[in-house]
């Protein structure tokens, strides 16, 4: 009886093998990306633009270029509650009302310099809500940023699998 459910589960166990890689093979950035996005095509403006200003280009590729805002977006739909989405919503509609506040347009038009003001009167408002908000996007930016392709091949010397297995290595022969 015992060795019938041992064959059962290498049988189980044997045509998992054969069909995890038919099945990773379908993650596309089509398949992965959100079912119903989350935020409105103003809101992802914005939201890439705060991304963008957090980590920008320089001579090595910005957050905007690595696809982060995605990321982020992502996350925030499928790892926090409701009420953290509106968070999120209200925060790029407060950061939009500043830009227009302080600058006469929203933050997608503002210059880089404007966007950091913005950014640094963000930080410092007094109003938790607002403070919560930003850290949540910038946490999620340092995330979604280092945890990338480019910057884990090409700066952290990430290997998917490390090392090398050398199976046949001579052993000493031990004197009698």
């Amino acid at each position: 009886m015992e060795r019938r459910i041992a064959v059962k589960q290498m049988v189980l166990l044997a045509g998992g093998l054969l069909a995890l890689p038919a099945w990773a093979n379908a993650w596309t950035k089509a398949t992965v990306g959100l079912e119903q996005p989350l935020l409105s095509p103003a809101q992802t403006d914005s939201l890439a633009s705060l991304i963008d200003t957090l980590i920008p280009a320089s001579d090595t590729p910005g957050a905007l270029d690595l696809n982060v805002p995605d990321f982020v977006q992502k996350m925030v739909a499928d790892c926090y509650e409701p009420a953290v989405h509106q968070q999120v919503k209200d925060g790029l509609t407060n950061v939009d009302a500043l830009a227009q506040a302080s600058f006469g347009q929203t933050l997608t038009r503002c210059t880089s310099v404007q966007r950091l003001d913005i950014l640094q009167k963000i930080q410092a408002d007094p109003e938790a809500g607002r403070k919560e908000f930003f850290t949540l996007i910038k946490n999620l930016t340092i995330q979604g940023y280092t945890t990338s392709e480019y910057v884990m091949t090409t700066f952290l010397n990430y290997n998917m699998v490390p090392g090398h297995y050398y199976g046949c290595v001579p052993a000493p022969v031990a004197a009698r």
